[in-house]
């Protein structure tokens, strides 16, 4: 019985490998836009111009307010409406509605709102006092935000911002519920519904996608904390000595 079993989770566990894919892409392809769009939406949200500032915190509020499963919905509609005018005449429309391009848009349109918040709560919170003492020495605005504002920010914001990227990964498991399947692509949690209709095993399945989707996300944190360590390298005396002997023979 339990070598039944175990072949049952080794048989399962191959046929979500590779669906397990697709969610990795959904997130790898959202997160490098993701992330830029976040810092200018959140530089933006406070910026002098009020126009750009309201522009900016209505985005902001809209995709945070705002289901992302309904947003899958509106976004797919609203590309659908214009494939006859814009999209097939161009033809790229089998493009524009694959959901291997409008997934990873979705993905990246929602993780800006919410990086921007937690971007924009870093920079209010880096030390005034550095602040004060690099325009004391004379330098430019854009050299105190790359020197001193967005070094600082980065390190008060990566903890929380890799939980948005986590999460991002697990919002991936909505593409495929939202929109259509194409050229029998599917993913983590269509690929065990799928192996579900067959046997209504819930458990087996199901519970070797929540698997996956524990071993990536710890792998996602592992990788986040190397560059925290990194980030915050010169906090640790023993990063910063590299835990090496250097005798000093002259002094």
């Amino acid at each position: 019985m339990s070598l039944l079993a175990d072949s049952a989770v080794v048989e399962t566990a191959r046929a979500l490998a590779k669906p397990a894919l697709f969610n990795i892409y959904f997130a790898l392809a959202s997160i490098p836009l993701g992330f830029p769009f976040a810092l200018a939406l959140a530089i933006g949200r406070d910026s002098r111009v009020k126009l750009i500032a309201l522009l900016c915190r209505g985005y902001i509020y809209a995709f945070r307010g705002s289901p992302l499963f309904i947003q899958f919905f509106m976004v797919y509609s609203v590309m659908l409406a214009f494939n006859l005018e814009y999209w097939k005449p161009l033809g790229i429309d089998h493009i524009v509605l694959h959901p291997l391009f409008l997934g990873p848009l979705v993905l990246v349109l929602n993780t800006a709102a919410y990086g921007a918040e937690i971007f924009s709560g870093a920079l209010k919170a880096v030390p005034s006092g550095q602040l004060e003492a690099a325009r004391a020495v004379g330098m430019s605005r854009f050299q105190i935000f790359r020197s001193v504002t967005w070094p600082n920010a980065l390190r008060i914001a990566w903890p929380a911002y890799t939980n948005e990227v986590v999460f991002l990964f697990h919002a991936t498991a909505l593409v495929y519920f939202t929109l259509p399947v194409i050229d029998n692509q599917k993913d983590l949690m269509n690929m065990a519904g799928e192996l579900f209709e067959r046997d209504y095993n819930v458990f087996l399945h199901y519970s070797v996608a929540a698997g996956y989707f524990l071993v990536i996300s710890a792998l996602i944190f592992w990788l986040a904390g190397l560059v925290y360590k990194r980030l915050t390298r010169h906090l640790d005396p023993q990063a910063r000595t590299g835990m090496r002997m250097r005798p000093n023979y002259l002094r």
